[in-house]
């Protein structure tokens, strides 16, 4: 018995979106980012309301409401008249309630918010597809040129300025890459869980890694993992594909946790 085409296109989709996440997600775990995902992910029912709204592709307007959000937020990080943590919470939630109270007036979305909240990977077609790796290969060409910059940033802004890199240029692009993988996520993920597929893999991988090199490629690994691994809970169980990825993700984290070498430094 061979399996589905839709399973078979879940698992590209969910795999496209774990590899870009796992060193993406690594740079959130060392910068200590994850509120700033969090925004961005919460941010993204605007962009699917907006979509619906003007008729146009959702992930087109995802997109684009998750770059004026990390902009935003960016902006904000550098203010010294707002509260950062305070400010990004009312952003996060300003947006997701939002997007909430627009949907309902959108008749036709309603039925589908649990797949814009949880994820609808099962239902990936051969155009998601082509857009998770579009946008996944374009996000890991520009990673790979900022690679050294965003780990000098990681270490030290200061430092990293007077070795002569452009430290706004990096961390804006960091964003950007953020705001693109956050676009991506919410088809397999859905928009509450998406922060945690980011996080946890990489959190994971920080366990068993020697360097960040390492713990970049092998959070891709253990997300790949997670997301097959998810995708097989779903089917035999007939549990929802999206959650059930995240919790696969969580187990392996716990895993690595409790088995995972201690002394080991992956942080740059």
């Amino acid at each position: 018995m061979g399996i589905p085409d839709f399973m078979l296109r879940a698992a590209l989709a969910g795999a496209g979106v774990a590899i870009v996440a796992g060193p993406l997600g690594a740079f959130v775990v060392w910068r200590r980012m994850a509120y700033f995902g969090e925004a961005l992910a919460h941010s993204s029912l605007l962009g699917v309301v907006l979509g619906i709204v003007l008729g146009v592709l959702p992930w087109i307007t995802v997109l684009g409401v998750s770059v004026i959000v990390a902009l935003l937020l960016y902006v904000m990080d550098r203010s010294k008249r707002s509260t950062l943590d305070a400010g990004i919470g009312i952003v996060a939630h300003g947006a997701l309630a939002t997007g909430l109270v627009l949907l309902s007036f959108v008749e036709t979305a309603r039925v589908d918010l649990f797949a814009y909240l949880f994820g609808d990977v099962l239902a990936a077609t051969p155009h998601d597809l082509w857009l998770i790796y579009g946008g996944g290969t374009a996000v890991m060409a520009v990673m790979v040129m900022f690679w050294n910059p965003m780990l000098s940033v990681v270490v030290n802004e200061e430092v990293a300025s007077v070795e002569g890199v452009n430290v706004t240029r990096t961390k804006l692009v960091h964003l950007m890459m953020l705001a693109v993988v956050v676009a991506a996520a919410m088809k397999v993920v859905g928009v509450l869980l998406i922060v945690a597929l980011l996080i946890a893999p990489a959190s994971a991988a920080r366990q068993l890694s020697r360097s960040p090199e390492q713990m970049a490629i092998l959070a891709s690994v253990i997300g790949v993992i997670s997301v097959i691994a998810g995708l097989w809970a779903s089917y035999e169980l007939d549990t929802p594909a999206g959650p059930s990825i995240v919790v696969a993700a969580i187990g392996l984290f716990v895993l690595a946790v409790c088995f995972g070498n201690r002394s080991v430094r992956s942080a740059p």
